[in-house]
C-alpha cells in the first residue's frame, strides 16, 4: 500500500500539538508512546529519529507501529521503529546483568558480566552506570549487603549468613560491617543488642518529633501525634539497642531538626545515618536535590536518576524514607499535581510544602 500525497487522518486520542512538540524537540521519552509519519518520504519513524525534521503540513501521528503501516508507511531505515529501541536494548542488557549478578554465589566480574549480554567491557560498565546510576561492582556490593541484612537474621550463625551472602572471607564483610549496618553483625542480628542509639522526643507546629542518632549520624526522623508511639516504633526497629534518652548537648541535634521544619531556608548540616538499596540511594539523592520551595513529581524524579519508568519503584523509596524533612519525600507530588500518600500523613506533606512555599 502506498500513501497519497494527502495528510492521513490522525488517530484519536493523541494530542497532535503536543506529539508535534516531542518530534521538534527529538524526545527519547516519547518513543514508545507514539510514532509519526512523512507523506512526501512515505516512512514513519520515532519521536526522536534524527533524520532531518519534516514540514508539519507533511505529519501525521499514529499509535502504533501497526497503525503508522496499515496507513501504508514503511519504518525508517535510520530510527527503525519496529525495531526495539537502542535504549531499550540496553535497558534489556543491563537488567539480564543485574539478574547475573543477584543469582550468582560470588559476584561476576566486569569481563564475565560484558561478555554474557555480548558487549564490550568498556562500553558495558558505561551503559550499565547511565543506566543504574551505580557501577556494576557496586550493584553487586549494595545486592550482598542486603543479602546480609537479611540472612543474618535467619541463619544458624553470623558466619553462615556471611558466606550465604556470597563474601568468601569473613575478615573482608567484618571490615565493612560498620558501614552496612551500623553495628555488629551480632548487634545486628540479635535485634542491636549493645549498639547505642541516642534518642529524644520533642514537639514541633506538626505534632511529636522523635530523633534517633547512632554512631553514624541520625538514623531515624519520625513525626506522629503519640510520643509513645514514635518510640515504640523506634523500639520495633532494634527491639535490643541501647536506647539513651538525649542530655543537654543532644538537645542541640533536636533543636537543628525541628528548626528544618519551622524554618526549611535553614541550613542542615548534621550527618545521616542512610542505609538502603543502591536504588534508594540514588531516590533519596534526587529527593535531597529538590530546592525548598519547589516539589517534583514520581515520574520527573524517576527520569534524573535515569529510571523513567520506575515511577512505582520511586514511590516506593519514598515510602521508605525514615528520615522525615532531612530527606524530603515531603516535596514529591503526583502528576497531576496532587497530594498522594506520606508516611506521616497528608496534611503534614501540605503543611510543609505551604510553608516552603510562603517561605
Amino acid at each position: 500500500m502506498i500513501p497519497t500525497t494527502t495528510k492521513p487522518k490522525e488517530r484519536r486520542g493523541l494530542d497532535s500539538d503536543r506529539c508535534w512538540a516531542a518530534v521538534a524537540a527529538r524526545d527519547k521519552a516519547s518513543d514508545g508512546q507514539f510514532y509519526y509519519s512523512v507523506v512526501t518520504t512515505g516512512v514513519y519513524c520515532r519521536p526522536s529519529c534524527a533524520a532531518r525534521q519534516a514540514s508539519r503540513k507533511n505529519v501525521a501521528f499514529h499509535k502504533s507501529c501497526k497503525d503508522a503501516e496499515a496507513a501504508g508507511f514503511r519504518p525508517c531505515k535510520r530510527c527503525k521503529p519496529n525495531e526495539p529501541s537502542l535504549a531499550a536494548q540496553y535497558a534489556q542488557k543491563v537488567a539480564e546483568a543485574c539478574r547475573l549478578i543477584e543469582a550468582a554465589e560470588e559476584a561476576p566480574t566486569l569481563d564475565e558480566l560484558a561478555a554474557e549480554v555480548g558487549v564490550s567491557p568498556y562500553h558495558f560498565h558505561r551503559v550499565f552506570k547511565a543506566i543504574t546510576g551505580v557501577t556494576p561492582k557496586a550493584y553487586a556490593v549494595a545486592h550482598r549487603q542486603q543479602r546480609v541484612r537479611t540472612n543474618l537474621k535467619t541463619s544458624n550463625s553470623v558466619t553462615e549468613a556471611i558466606h550465604e551472602s556470597g563474601f568468601n572471607s569473613s575478615g573482608r564483610f567484618y571490615a565493612s560491617s560498620a558501614a552496612v549496618l551500623g553495628m555488629s553483625p551480632s548487634d545486628f542480628r540479635n535485634g542491636g543488642a549493645n549498639a547505642d542509639m541516642r534518642f529524644a522526643i520533642g514537639e514541633c507546629s506538626l505534632g511529636s518529633i522523635l530523633v534517633a542518632v547512632s554512631d553514624k549520624g541520625i538514623s531515624a526522623i519520625f513525626l506522629g501525634d503519640d510520643p509513645d508511639d514514635l518510640a515504640r516504633t523506634l523500639q520495633d526497629r532494634f527491639p535490643k539497642a541501647n536506647l539513651i534518652g538525649g542530655d543537654r548537648a543532644f538537645e542541640v541535634v533536636v533543636a537543628k531538626v525541628i528548626g528544618l521544619i519551622e524554618e526549611p531556608a535553614t541550613s542542615f548540616d548534621l550527618p545521616l545515618d542512610v542505609r538502603g538499596t543502591a536504588f534508594q540511594h540514588r531516590v533519596w539523592q534526587a529527593l535531597r536535590d529538590i530546592p525548598a520551595g519547589t516539589t517534583a513529581t514520581y515520574s520527573e524524579i524517576a527520569k534524573r536518576i535515569g529510571m523513567p519508568k520506575a515511577m512505582r519503584a520511586v514511590a516506593a523509596a519514598c515510602a521508605a524514607n525514615k528520615l522525615a524533612v532531612a530527606i524530603p519525600c515531603h516535596r514529591v507530588v503526583r502528576n497531576d499535581g496532587a497530594l498522594s500518600g506520606y508516611r506521616w500523613g497528608v496534611e503534614r506533606k501540605r503543611a510543609l510544602i505551604a510553608r516552603e512555599t510562603k517561605g
